[in-house]
């Protein structure tokens, strides 16, 4: 983290420097769906949620942490992105989200967002012109992969959600890699166009007002480029419910320059004074991959 220095009287009397607001802050998740409706049509909405603020407030914390409410066909509950600069228009539109910062800063609540990077919806453009052909200008911005000799995928990568971390597109031919559903294709975050189109969408919520992130799912970003199969899992006494469960998820997930995209967004959010950012990090190695995320070296 960036070092605070005391700031200095002009008698010279040392002042100590102001904590973050984030250090110790207390955020109140809201998932947008399910908060308030404003409108009554059964779907909560920004709306909704900039009207309860106050309520909010009341109970002392010190942000909001809104869960995703940009355009998705919500296979993922949102997760699932088609639109990162925008908003669903079941939840409102960019006005409502302006009225929505702007009330919860009279209120002296920050607003954290949730932002996907490891994977889009197959909804998305991006995906859309990826998949057209091998190409266009787009054409890398996933994990594409030819089948092995036999037609099978191309490594024994297993999704999260079970079944194989592959689906075959028969436009382009390949496969495309998902950790997640299928309809969630992995993003290529080697590919430095991919993270400066990313870093566009971090700078265009700040430009909004947002104090902050929560990065979802960051240690799923970088696979291995040279599509190497995992390793099976040691003997556990374990309940192993899916397949994925029976590797060692060392090439799929977790690439070692992860560190080196969260210093690209370190730099970014450093431009603008007081924000902050935090990441999901889970797995079997979460312990040994946040250290290494937030090393000072990689910006954390």
């Amino acid at each position: 983290m960036t070092t605070n220095q005391p700031l200095q009287k002009a008698d010279s009397a040392p002042v100590a420097a102001e904590t973050p607001w984030w250090k110790g802050a207390a955020i109140y998740q809201i998932y947008p769906r399910s908060f308030a409706d404003s409108n009554g049509d059964g779907i909560g909405d920004l709306a909704g949620i900039t009207a309860r603020l106050g309520y909010v407030a009341d109970l002392g914390v010190d942000a909001i942490w809104l869960s995703p409410f940009y355009p998705s066909p919500m296979d993922d509950f949102g997760y699932d992105i088609a639109d990162y600069c925008e908003v669903d228009p079941i939840f409102g539109s960019l006005s409502d989200f302006d009225a929505l910062v702007a009330r919860a800063h009279e209120l002296g609540l920050k607003v954290t967002t949730d932002l996907v990077f490891a994977h889009t919806s197959d909804r998305h453009a991006w995906f859309a012109e990826s998949r057209a052909s091998r190409d266009n200008d787009r054409a890398d911005w996933y994990v594409w992969a030819d089948a092995r000799p036999d037609g099978s995928p191309p490594t024994n990568w297993q999704s999260v959600f079970g079944g194989p971390a592959w689906t075959w597109d028969a436009r382009r031919g390949q496969y495309y890699m998902h950790n997640f559903l299928a309809s969630q294709p992995q993003l290529n975050v080697h590919n430095r166009a991919v993270q400066d189109a990313l870093l566009g969408v971090v700078r265009f919520w700040l430009d909004r007002g947002v104090d902050g992130f929560r990065i979802d799912a960051i240690n799923f970003s970088m696979h291995d480029p040279m599509l190497r199969d995992n390793p099976p899992a040691p003997p556990s006494n374990k309940v192993r419910t899916r397949p994925f469960d029976f590797q060692q998820k060392i090439h799929n997930q977790s690439h070692p320059d992860i560190p080196l995209f969260l210093e690209r967004i370190r730099a970014l959010t450093d431009e603008y004074p007081g924000r902050f950012t935090v990441a999901e990090v889970g797995g079997d190695e979460a312990e040994r991959e946040m250290k290494s995320f937030t090393a000072a070296a990689n910006g954390g």
